[in-house]
């Protein structure tokens, strides 16, 4: 995943997600999601994803609360609940300017 500070990011995801950070063989920083399915690293010099193409939805408990942590942690809410409707969803640009969407389950 694009970045501008490795260390910002990594914080970041953690903060926000509950993501796992480490340091992999070569020493890069990497990440594993909180339910071990999806792993990855940042990397610098790329562009971010500012304009989706494709888009990454991260599926969360509740969007709302995500998205308070995602602004307390410097993130910018980009396209609010409600835009998607009945899809619970919403956007926002990480530190490292990365366009990325947040998912709820549908209550039934």
């Amino acid at each position: 995943m694009p970045a501008l500070d490795i260390r910002r990011s990594a914080d970041f995801y953690a903060k926000v997600f509950g993501w796992k950070i480490r340091k992999r063989g070569d020493g890069a920083t990497a990440f594993d999601d909180a339910t071990g399915q999806v792993s990855g690293t940042w990397v610098l010099g790329r562009p971010a994803s500012s304009q989706p193409g494709v888009l990454v939805y991260i599926m969360v408990d509740s969007v709302a609360a995500t998205i308070d942590v995602v602004t307390a942690q410097g993130g910018t809410l980009i396209q609010p609940v409600g835009a998607d409707a009945p899809e619970v969803t919403a956007r926002f640009r990480d530190p490292g300017g990365n366009v990325i969407g947040l998912y709820q389950e549908p209550s039934r």
